[in-house]
């Protein structure tokens, strides 16, 4: 079995807890208006980096006396794009005594998603939006996959990180906001909340690969925009980043 990797970071200090080696997969089904890494939205021959499980994971433990207080997060892209592969290199690593994470949008049916969302230790989940309707109309598809994965890890006790970008004008409705918050407050698995600041470190990919940029003239969150959400969501005894 082979999987396709974008790129690698050895030293990710911002997808999971502790020092980490990150894996970003090639492919995505989603469209986000937002996203820094449209070059991984394709997965087919001739893009990214062609591995093994077993060769992925022999590179990755290069760094394990580096990361043996972190572990290894596979991101994209959509790293549930290549579910079987994602499940192979998790429990290899596991099987090495490191922690695994899958930071995903949660867009891939559960039935196709499950075996590497059972190979994984912790799911940092990136909810776009609340709102279906609203939810399509920013990344091109519903919420209701990233819902239901929600929903099973509930069922199966699988530890959660939610995510949530804040874009001005997009994503930072406070009655949207208060909706998400009361969302995830019902699930005892989320055991943290990363309000995420839109930025447009990612613009210059988007030119470069001819794709119109529709947030060219959109503003960075204000650092107290970002504060009130956070005490929003705080109102809900949720552990918030």
């Amino acid at each position: 079995m082979k999987g396709y990797v974008h790129s690698v970071e050895t030293g990710g200090t911002v997808d999971g807890p502790g020092l980490r080696y990150v894996v970003f997969l090639q492919g995505c089904p989603l469209r986000c208006k937002f996203c820094h890494n449209p070059d991984t939205w394709q997965c087919k021959a001739g893009m990214g980096t062609s591995y093994t499980a077993e060769e992925l994971v022999l590179d990755i433990l290069k760094y394990k006396n580096f990361i043996k207080n972190g572990g290894v997060t596979l991101t994209g892209g959509e790293p549930l794009m290549q579910a079987e592969f994602a499940a192979e290199v998790l429990r290899r690593c596991t099987a090495q005594g490191l922690h695994t994470a899958i930071d995903t949008g949660g867009a891939i049916p559960l039935e196709r998603a499950r075996p590497a969302i059972d190979a994984a230790q912790l799911i940092l989940l990136d909810i776009k939006h609340i709102d279906d309707a609203k939810c399509r109309a920013l990344t091109g598809q519903g919420n209701e996959n990233a819902l239901r994965l929600l929903d099973y890890c509930q069922q199966t006790g699988k530890e959660v990180w939610i995510r949530h970008v804040v874009v001005p004008g997009l994503t930072d409705d406070l009655q949207d906001l208060e909706r998400l918050a009361g969302w995830i407050a019902q699930y005892s698995v989320v055991k943290r909340v990363e309000i995420l600041p839109f930025h447009k470190l990612g613009e210059y990919k988007w030119e470069q690969l001819g794709l119109n940029y529709e947030l060219k003239n959109t503003p960075e969150p204000t650092v107290e925009s970002i504060q009130r959400i956070r005490e929003l969501f705080t109102k809900y005894n949720l552990n918030v980043q």
